[in-house]
């Protein structure tokens, strides 16, 4: 009798305990909207532009080491005995000058990019740095949306 009394007593109080941890069911009357700050369109005026430059790397790299290869290989097919090494030697150093300059040539710099200075109508600033100007120029009026400036 005393097992079925507290075994009642826990199935009580475990429903009891279940059902406070819950959670609560939602006003429907209170509708909850959310939006993203990157949504929100800020306003103001362009107070500075600066021009950040793309980036080339200067280092030799595989251009140089392929040209290299294929020099000596080329070179070492020239000639015997010490002549051999000669065109060898010659044949790397001509191959790596000749490949490093195609790799130049062929290498692509990473483009101009823009940083806009914009003082936010609340006084603030925001700055925001884009591929594109788009006719934007020191002293429009703009607005900023989803981290691009437009003009207004």
């Amino acid at each position: 009798m005393k097992t079925t009394i507290v075994t009642t007593i826990v199935a009580i109080g475990s429903a009891g305990l279940i059902t406070a941890c819950g959670t609560p069911q939602q006003q429907a009357s209170t509708p909850v909207y959310s939006s993203s700050p990157s949504t929100i369109a800020t306003y103001g005026r362009i107070d500075s532009i600066q021009v950040i430059a793309g980036t080339v790397s200067t280092t030799p790299g595989a251009g140089a080491v392929i040209g290299g290869v294929v020099g000596g290989v080329l070179g070492n097919q020239v000639g015997g005995g010490v002549g051999k090494d000669v065109a060898t030697v010659a044949g790397v150093v001509g191959g790596a000058v000749v490949g490093n300059k195609i790799e130049q040539s062929n290498r692509k710099s990473a483009p101009d990019t823009y940083q806009i200075s914009v003082r936010l109508d609340n006084g603030s600033y925001q700055t925001v740095q884009q591929d594109s100007l788009q006719n934007l120029q020191v002293g429009n009026r703009v607005r900023i949306e989803n981290g691009i400036v437009y003009r207004n």
